[in-house]
């Protein structure tokens, strides 16, 4: 887009309750513009440093950060610095830039949720250890007065820490109460409040034992828990929100023979729309004017342009490559194909969602027989006492403790966070906590094409087939274009040292190719049916050289490394392997019988590739999908499990649950067997867990635990459960 970006902010109090709004609302007030604009094509520091430097060069640019992870950029500029500018600078030095529309994105600058539970922490552990220097004191000895000063001290240290501290688990509790059902957290809050109820319950009767050590070290392990499942979580970002930020915000509108530039908003069916060249398709429509090719990327995830001539459909996303082009809006907004795609990607997340882990499956049937065995043993130890509530109460809080499920809290994080741990050196990185389990049950793995299993780069096939007189002419003519395979053309021929002929009159025709004078004669690169020439099954482009017969210039798409590797360990370990693409027909079967994959479809559109892994579901199969464009990510969210590489799009990276960071995808194949030795310890600290409660329990009901043992008991399980996680190392 070649337009300015309006700084004008509302001042509602939705936006200031966020601190991305407010630090805009300050850039507004200065007079300052902020753009976001998307890096898709980034992958290491190198380009962060490469983008910051050709951003800072530009005049009116005052900082420009990029985000490695998001693969975003954030500039501050002057207000009559447009984002059309900035992305043809990035062009110039090499990188492909899309402007993101603000409004659209969610606030995920800060980590909000995991400082806070890192501050509760904290805070929890702190306070324990005050109050166990306390108790040391009370246990060396000390009587009366003085014991029952350190409680109360104990007591102003701990109640407020666990009003603090416990709050997540008090919350989760209440919401689970309120629809009348139970989860983990419940027996939690309820052995927390009873352990510091009974505790400063003992201390205003100068009792000799109060328990707030119990209660804090119960409330710091299962936070600690808590944190170790949230590290291995990414910023909890919705991928159907990064497809609709991938709108384009404004668009040029003619009126008569007069231009507009207009919210999308504004757009309505019928009416024209132009879209220069480096643009993107800002709505739905077809062409009423112009000839270009269009990169059909974002949609189709094939990285060859297209032809686009009057009548041709386009959708929004798409980028117009060579000439203006006047479209005539069929959608717009919330009707174009980014926001149906983003529905669809939508659904598939709140299905995804859907999945209960092991941890909650446990939880379902622990939590009620918790409560029913503290109800017992209250009750009969009130009956055996003959109506000592004091008693009753210390053996029923006493079972709650040493009951209560911090090894199971524990069991499922303690062992994703070893297993993260592990697969992150290997170049992957889990962003869902449930992701591990769910990857230990899959059968059936779905491969992208384009991008995934190939880099995504043609490479020159048949060098060898031409004389050096019409290498030298393609070399000519093919550095006159930025179209893919004449960028690939010329990095072989460099590569073979060929030298450029000279030619006069050099144009490139939108939509077809390049054409110039050679020695008196015509001479031509681009389509097959531009220069007359019989059309290849294989990707290629074409050479006329005067009347001579036309010759052509293969190409085919480089594998990426580990691809067949990966391929043959999958299907090794019993797996079904399958290939869908966008791709045309021929391209994807020699992609399959190179590969070994029986099982191919080829020219599938986004909302087909989701429905096939929809289709492969129904069938009881457990689908792993690895993808990496905007037209991957319906089916990504679809899956069973998702993995995306790193260089994927930003919607196709948030809507999948593993990142392949490095190139390679050798790693694959061995995510699978560490994710299923992950479920295996899983359910060997859910093993432990049992075990220790069928020691533990007839213990404690017999009221041969007082509280504060029951709380060492319950930590020593704890540790029992991690270290056996550590075992996966």
């Amino acid at each position: 887009m070649n337009t300015a970006v309006p700084t004008q902010v509302s001042g509602c109090p939705a936006c200031a309750a966020s601190p991305a709004a407010e630090a805009l609302a300050e850039q507004s007030k200065s007079g300052d513009a902020r753009i976001l604009l998307s890096l898709p094509t980034i992958h290491c520091s190198g380009c962060i440093s490469a983008v910051e430097r050709g951003l800072l060069a530009h005049p009116g640019v005052k900082s420009a950060r990029v985000n490695l992870t998001l693969k975003r950029a954030s500039i501050e500029a002057a207000p009559d610095v447009e984002a059309g500018d900035l992305i043809k600078a990035l062009d110039g030095v090499g990188y492909t830039a899309h402007e993101l529309d603000r409004g659209l994105l969610s606030a995920t600058e800060n980590d909000k949720a995991g400082r806070d539970l890192l501050m509760r922490l904290a805070v929890a552990g702190f306070a324990a250890m005050n109050v166990m220097l306390l108790s040391v004191a009370i246990w060396s000895g000390a009587e009366a007065a003085t014991r029952d000063l350190f409680h109360w001290i104990s007591a102003a240290i701990a109640l407020p820490t666990i009003a603090f501290s416990a709050q997540p688990f008090f919350k989760n509790a209440m919401r689970a109460l309120s629809v009348r059902r139970l989860n983990m957290d419940v027996p939690i809050s309820l052995a927390i409040l009873l352990a510091a109820g009974m505790s400063l319950y003992e201390t205003t009767q100068s009792g000799e034992h109060a328990y707030f050590d119990a209660a804090l070290s119960l409330t710091f392990f299962l936070l600690a828990g808590r944190y170790l499942d949230h590290r291995t979580r990414a910023v909890a970002r919705s991928a159907a929100e990064e497809l609709a930020a991938l709108e384009v915000p404004r668009a040029t509108r003619l009126n008569g023979e007069t231009e507009e530039v207009v919210a999308i908003a504004e757009l309505v069916v019928g009416d024209l729309v132009r879209v220069k060249p480096g643009g993107r398709m800002p709505v739905d429509g077809f062409v009423t004017e112009g000839a270009s090719e269009i990169d059909r990327s974002l949609l189709t995830g094939e990285t060859l342009p297209v032809f686009a001539g009057i009548g041709q459909s386009v959708s929004a996303g798409e980028v117009n490559l060579t000439g203006p082009l006047t479209l005539k809006v069929t959608a717009a907004g919330e009707d174009s194909s980014l926001h149906v795609m983003a529905d669809l990607v939508a659904m598939a997340e709140s299905s995804k969602n859907r999945y209960t882990s092991l941890a909650d499956r446990a939880a379902q049937i622990y939590a009620p027989g918790v409560h029913l065995l503290a109800f017992v043993a209250f009750a009969g130890w009130l009956w055996i006492s003959g109506g000592d509530v004091r008693l009753a109460l210390n053996i029923a809080v006493a079972v709650l403790i040493i009951t209560c499920p911090c090894a199971l809290g524990l069991a499922v994080p303690a062992v994703t966070t070893a297993a993260s741990g592990q697969l992150f050196r290997k170049g992957m990185l889990i962003k869902d906590g449930t992701a591990l389990e769910r990857l230990a049950e899959i059968d059936t793995v779905v491969f992208d094409k384009t991008g995934t299993l190939t880099e995504g780069r043609p490479e020159l096939t048949n060098l060898n087939d031409h004389d050096i007189k019409d290498l030298e002419v393609a070399l000519a003519l093919a550095e006159g274009s930025s179209h893919p395979l004449a960028v690939a053309l010329v990095d072989a021929l460099n590569e073979a040292n060929v030298k450029a002929a000279t030619v006069t009159d050099l144009k490139e025709v939108p939509g077809y190719g390049i054409e110039a004078q050679f020695c008196g004669m015509p001479v031509r690169l681009g389509r097959a049916a531009w220069v007359d020439a019989e059309a290849s099954e294989m990707t290629a482009t074409y050479l006329s050289v005067g009347k001579a017969s036309p010759v052509s210039f293969t190409f085919v798409d480089r594998l990426r490394a580990g691809a067949e590797q990966a391929v043959a360990e999958l299907k090794a370990q019993g797996k079904t392997v399958h290939l869908i693409s966008g791709d045309t027909p021929a391209a994807v079967q020699a992609m399959a019988e190179r590969l070994g994959i029986e099982n191919w479809v080829a020219e599938a559109l986004p909302e087909e590739k989701a429905s096939a892994i929809g289709a492969v579901t129904r069938a009881g199969a457990r689908v792993l999908m690895v993808g990496d464009g905007l037209n991957d990510t319906a089916a990504l969210a679809a899956a069973h499990v998702s993995i995306s590489p790193a260089t994927a799009l930003d919607a196709a990276r948030v809507a999948s649950d593993i990142v392949l960071l490095g190139v390679d995808l050798a790693p694959l194949a061995e995510a699978t067997v560490i994710a299923e030795k992950s479920v295996s310890r899983i359910r060997e600290n859910f093993g432990i867990a049992v075990v220790y409660n069928l020691i533990a329990v007839p213990v404690a009901l017999l009221g041969f635990a007082t509280p504060l043992a029951a709380a060492l008991a319950m930590s020593l399980s704890s540790i029992s459960v991690s270290l056996n996680a550590l075992r996966l190392r």
